[in-house]
């Protein structure tokens, strides 16, 4: 053991180690040495050494790997969601909705004036909590209780936090929600990757991730980020079945594309399942700044998820609940958000026509995003289609498991017209070739 680790107490010792990791000795992703070889090092209990490994875990410091030991934590930023700040480039890679499509809040403003709430009133606007019970209700969602967040990550990140300690595994999707990786590392949780397929999370991943231990699994039933993937009936079904045997395991489904998705719904909690949330966000149809999540739970999910609402938040403003009810109510605004999932799903579509003609095969699913596969390493495309003078976002950003270069792009491409689809696509087929080290053949106008 080269690291200069000393100490007799837990504390010492995990002291010590955080000294190594401030100066720089121990850098993010360096392998501790294993439990047994630090104790005898230092003449102490095994038990000491686990102590320590422990404190440094509870702060962040330190990941516990499983099988792969214990390593340094990495606190390199996450990759986000949205515009990139000081770019001159076009950027099809926002995953943002159209705002074309975002509906014209004035006046549902106009129609907010009503008495001041106070501490101690109910947390959920009686009016919103009826049409909120009836969503979810459409949903199949038999006996629940409701809770109303500030939107889908902020449900996420406190039902996580209701549940778990740090150092906690969770089954994530792989590749994987942007928003998902980081509310993860935030927490001091250890993300187990379960892969992804064009029918969503798959068998087998899911059986081997509650083999390791995970005490939470994430899933998105429909409309997958980045991938598009939908859960069929049939592996809803194999999901819940393999779910059967582990029912205090806490399920959370984030239908974040819910009333905009041209997939139906199939969940996989089982009647018989203990914990289980379905969280269903409006920002998607009613723009990112309409900040509030529906979440349908069992009783003591909910109980638990309020609790760790009672120190901040409390309550989501009664304002931004009665707005978002006048324009759920609203007519106009469904027949627009009906017209949104079309254009959605028409305008990808086209661009995956697009790219097939141009040799690059491409499938479009549900959601705001293409998953486009290439033959060549996604980054070495990205950089290329940087000097044609767009910004896209390569697969890598979003993978958890095998870190190999990833062969795809996710693209936000529904904004763009005729002409700049065109351009585009040639771009890309241009930046694959000329990656590929080989002349592009024909060009698609």
């Amino acid at each position: 053991m080269d690291l200069d680790i000393t100490g007799r107490s837990a504390s010492e010792i995990a002291d010590s180690l955080r000294g190594l990791v401030e100066r720089g000795a121990l850098r993010p992703g360096d392998s501790l040495p294993p439990v047994r070889a630090l104790a005898d090092a230092l003449g102490v209990n095994r038990n000491t050494a686990v102590a320590a490994y422990r404190q440094l875990t509870g702060a962040g410091v330190v990941v516990t790997l499983g099988r792969g030991g214990t390593r340094v934590a990495d606190r390199a930023a996450v990759a986000q969601e949205g515009f990139a700040a000081n770019s001159v480039l076009r950027d099809v890679g926002t995953g943002n909705p159209d705002p074309a499509f975002i509906p014209d809040l004035s006046r549902a403003l106009a129609s907010l004036a009503g008495r001041p709430v106070l501490y101690g009133e109910p947390v959920i606007d009686p009016e919103l909590e009826q049409w909120a019970r009836g969503w979810m209700r459409d949903a199949g969602v038999p006996d629940f209780e409701l809770t109303i967040t500030s939107g889908a990550a902020d449900a996420v990140e406190r039902l996580l936090a209701s549940a778990l300690t740090r150092d906690d595994a969770v089954a994530l999707e792989d590749p994987c929600f942007l928003t998902s990786i980081h509310t993860v590392r935030v927490g001091g949780y250890r993300a187990v990757p379960v892969p992804v397929d064009e029918e969503g999370m798959t068998v087998a991943g899911l059986r081997a991730a509650l083999e390791e231990g995970v005490r939470a699994v994430v899933c998105t039933p429909r409309a997958q980020n980045p991938t598009g993937a939908s859960l069929s009936a049939r592996r809803a079904a194999e999901l819940r079945a393999v779910l059967t045997d582990h029912p205090y395991v806490l399920v959370i489904e984030d239908d974040h594309f819910s009333m905009l998705s041209r997939a139906p719904f199939h969940s996989v909690i089982g009647p018989e399942h203990r914990r289980w949330a379905l969280v269903r966000s409006v920002s998607k149809f009613l723009g990112p700044d309409t900040c509030l999540a529906v979440t349908a739970s069992d009783r003591e999910t909910a109980d638990r998820l309020a609790t760790r609402l009672t120190p901040g938040t409390t309550w989501v403003s009664h304002l931004l609940q009665r707005l978002t009810l006048a324009l759920v109510s609203d007519a106009v605004v469904l027949q627009r958000i009906e017209q949104a999932a079309a254009h959605y799903a028409a305008r990808n579509d086209a661009f995956a026509r697009r790219l097939t003609a141009r040799g690059i095969p491409t499938e479009a699913r549900d959601g705001l995003n293409l998953w486009v596969a290439l033959p060549v390493p996604a980054r070495a495309v990205v950089d290329k289609l940087m000097r044609r003078g767009w910004l896209a976002r390569s697969g890598d950003d979003f993978v958890l498991g095998d870190r190999s270069p990833s062969h795809r792009l996710r693209l936000t491409v529904h904004d763009l017209d005729d002409a700049a689809s065109d351009s585009l696509a040639d771009d890309i087929a241009a930046a694959v070739a000329s990656a590929a080290g080989r002349p592009l053949v024909a060009e698609v106008g």
